[in-house]
């Protein structure tokens, strides 16, 4: 006999509802299905447009980023362009596999924003140096920019302003990343209609880039403002190795001394080196009558003494600053045009000019009043100088004037009384560098009788208060350049006094500038010139550059040759061999 299960009664009829007792039912309480929270349609509306707002705003953060005129074309119709990196990176978005493209976005987004960040460096160096910063090779301005911040604001106050700076680059960065990265999810969401807008974008910028499309002169339409810097980034890396070569490629190296300025034994030959003496001196209409009067009354004082000149232009490899570029330039034969060449040519065995002064025999000095601190190797072994005189050397006794600087009549009087005045001696090369005509060009040093100058005691305190150098960014630009007028008329008047006072038969004297002033003087110009003039009583020593070209007088011509700074040194050794 089989018994019956529940299960086989299941399958014979259907199971019966079990009753429902009334009192469990109402002491257990009943569980709804679960059902999202209904949204008010005012709140979703709300959410639909404050999305698309942030949108819009991302996409405007982008734009901005890509198209914002840099500080070398500051017209906002320079916005009038299609950045080809704006178009690659988002074709990028869309191509890459969904699983990547937020990455992408984020990536090239915190590079757009470093590059923002790059273009607001940019404007400073533009306003002080002319020209864009170099990554690579540029570390070493920003340390002296922070060393101009601690004498004007202090240790803390430049502390305060770095961190500053560092905090609105981070902040900078992430904003556009995070921008980046808005616009590229958004896109993404319309992939094909993205895809189609870039085609036609893509084609535009082709026709732009192929017909020369531009709105704003020197600003081309088809805009490719990162790329080309990436162009200059590499170039840069690979400067050192080009430099390097340029050094070991030196004619002059093992010349004897015997057979190196021969044509100028006997003479002492001084290079003066006059502060921002820039071309600009002689051909801007607010600064060249007071710079060239000087200049052309000077030339008849010399000429009266019998003494005459020739003029030329030298290209310096540095604008507004960098002035120790300038030097080495001009010395050593090669372009320094940045730090790291400046760097590798201190660690070289490249003849220099002084150097080659010292193996034909003559007693080498340097005049250096604007190195305050004691002078860095591998500066000092490459220079190697017999004797250095800077800040703390020249025992000055008096007020400090323009950039706490000592009176260039005062520097010139050391020169004659240490140097050149004792007797007997060897010929003296020296070089001198002259700095009340640094910025801000104001005070400046009254010029008194050379026999009075004695310690410097004289110089009384200027009734007007020095001020920092980079008050000139700040100052009316006429002002600037009346008193840069009136700085360089001091300082070339003070050599010109030099001359008239000390020279003699056995003097050579070279005076030149170092770089052109800053932007603020020199407005919108890129020339880079600086004039140079060979003053001299003897006859035979013109004679060896009468081939140069130069023009008779102070003030050279527009019709004078314009030479790179770093060609003096061989024209020089040739013409006096």
């Amino acid at each position: 006999m089989r018994t019956t299960t529940s299960s086989d009664m299941d399958g014979a009829r259907p199971h019966a509802p079990a009753p429902v007792d009334p009192a469990a039912s109402t002491s257990a309480p009943s569980v709804a299905p679960s059902t999202p929270p209904v949204v008010p349609a005012a709140v979703g509306r709300f959410r639909r447009v404050l999305g698309r707002v942030v949108t819009v705003s991302a996409g405007v953060v982008v734009l901005a980023a890509l198209l914002g005129p840099g500080p070398e074309h500051p017209t906002p119709l320079a916005l009038l362009r299609l950045p080809v990196e704006g178009l690659l990176g988002l074709g990028l978005v869309l191509a890459v596999p969904p699983r990547w493209r937020r990455w992408v976005a984020l990536f090239l987004g915190a590079a757009l924003g470093l590059w923002v960040v790059l273009r607001v460096v940019d404007v400073g160096f533009y306003r002080v140096l002319s020209r864009p910063f170099d990554p690579v090779l540029d570390w070493s301005f920003l340390s002296s920019g922070v060393t101009v911040l601690q004498k004007s604001t202090g240790s803390a106050g430049a502390a305060g302003v770095v961190a500053a700076a560092v905090v609105a680059a981070v902040v900078v960065v992430t904003v556009v990343a995070l921008s980046a990265l808005r616009v590229g999810l958004s896109a993404a969401r319309r992939r094909r209609r993205w895809a189609q807008a870039l085609g036609a974008l893509g084609l535009a910028w082709v026709v732009c880039a192929v017909t020369g499309a531009q709105v704003v002169a020197g600003v081309p339409v088809a805009g490719r403002d990162y790329v080309e810097r990436l162009g200059h980034l590499a170039a840069s890396l690979r400067d050192g190795a080009v430099y390097q070569r340029q050094l070991a490629d030196d004619p002059y190296r093992d010349v004897p001394g015997e057979a190196l300025l021969s044509a100028l034994r006997g003479k002492d030959v001084v290079i003066v080196v006059v502060e921002s003496y820039g071309r600009v001196a002689l051909d801007h209409p607010a600064i060249a009558p007071t710079v060239t009067g000087v200049l052309t009354t000077g030339a008849d004082r010399l000429a009266a003494a019998g003494f005459s000149a020739r003029s030329g232009f030298l290209t310096s490899p540095t604008v507004g600053g960098g002035s120790w570029l300038a030097y080495a330039s001009l010395l050593s034969g090669t372009w320094v045009s940045n730090q790291r060449r400046y760097e590798a040519l201190g660690a070289s065995d490249r003849l220099r000019l002084t150097g080659a002064f010292q193996r034909a025999g003559w007693h080498t000095v340097a005049l250096m009043p604007g190195v305050t601190q004691l002078w860095p190797e591998p500066e000092r072994s490459y220079y190697a100088f017999d004797e250095i005189y800077t800040f703390n050397d020249l025992a000055y006794a008096g007020a400090l004037f323009s950039f706490d600087s000592i009176p260039d009549q005062y520097v010139l009087s050391v020169l004659e009384r240490t140097a050149l005045r004792p007797a007997p001696r060897a010929p003296v090369m020296a070089v001198v560098t002259l700095i009340s005509s640094h910025a801000p060009w104001s005070p400046v040093p009254p010029l008194l009788d050379w026999e009075a100058i004695g310690d410097g005691s004289g110089y009384a305190e200027p009734a007007e208060e020095r001020q920092p150098a980079e008050i000139v960014l700040q100052r009316d630009p006429e002002r600037v350049r009346a008193d840069y007028a009136h700085a360089m008329a001091y300082s070339l008047g003070t050599v010109i006094s030099y001359i008239e006072k000390y020279g003699d038969e056995d003097l050579v004297l070279v005076f030149l500038g170092d770089h052109q002033p800053v932007p603020a003087v020199t407005g919108a110009t890129t020339n880079r010139d600086v004039p140079i003039s060979l003053v001299t009583r003897d006859a035979a020593v013109l004679a060896r550059i009468a081939d140069w070209g130069w023009v008779e007088g102070l003030v050279p011509s527009e019709q004078a040759p314009v030479w790179s700074m770093s060609d003096f040194r061989d024209r020089f050794l040739a013409a006096f061999a």
